[in-house]
């Protein structure tokens, strides 16, 4: 175990604990997420407790991607990177950055990123930015998409609750490694994220059963 392993057992304990008195989190699909080797998990976001939920609902350390500019807020900088993530900047070309991904793939890791590059404020899914695609691309990895549904609504005095499903790794035999792969990719990435988010939404009418497998 590294350190960014112990940390996030630590984090599982103390922050999931908080996460899921804050929001109650239900999770489906989480039998399909490969326990080892290096793969590419894509997530849609809505708030700032997406990251810790999908952390705490993973089998595997995640090792996320975030902007630059919250590397940079005291305290949440040396918080985020004790937990293995990486900077990026948002919106601009970064070879370091897509290298930095890549290497935690390549080293048998997990890393994990919101493919639309921000929050959604419409409360839906949105477009899924090329990153993902090009890092599972490029190092011949599995894309493992899921979805969160919930947090949208959540607010300190309402408490809504929360369900996340994870859908079934996605491969991309026979697409290039070239601008027209990763957006082809990406498109099935995004479309595979919205069809889970829609059982999530499916399974908030029925009342959250306990047991449902995601599409």
């Amino acid at each position: 175990m590294n350190r960014t392993d112990a940390t996030w057992a630590v984090g599982r304990v103390t922050i999931g604990t908080a996460v899921r008195l804050m929001a109650p989190l239900r999770v489906y699909g989480i039998e399909r997420v490969p326990l080892e080797g290096g793969l590419v998990m894509a997530f849609n976001h809505f708030h700032w407790l997406d990251p810790p939920a999908f952390g705490i609902s993973s089998p595997r350390t995640i090792y996320y991607v975030a902007k630059i500019e919250a590397h940079r807020v005291p305290g949440l900088g040396q918080l985020i990177r004790a937990f293995g993530t990486r900077s990026i900047r948002r919106g601009e070309s970064d070879r370091d950055a897509v290298r930095a991904m890549r290497d935690v793939v390549r080293e048998g890791n997990a890393l994990g990123m919101f493919v639309e590059g921000t929050r959604q404020r419409s409360g839906v899914p949105g477009e899924a930015k090329p990153g993902a695609a090009m890092v599972a691309l490029q190092e011949n990895v599995a894309v493992v998409p899921a979805a969160i549904h919930g947090t949208q609504h959540w607010r300190l005095k309402n408490r809504h609750p929360a369900s996340i499903a994870w859908g079934e790794p996605m491969t991309f035999e026979g697409l290039p490694r070239s601008g027209k792969g990763y957006r082809e990719a990406s498109k099935l990435i995004q479309e595979e994220i919205y069809r889970l988010w829609q059982f999530l939404v499916e399974m908030h009418e029925l009342g959250r059963p306990l047991l449902a497998t995601p599409p």
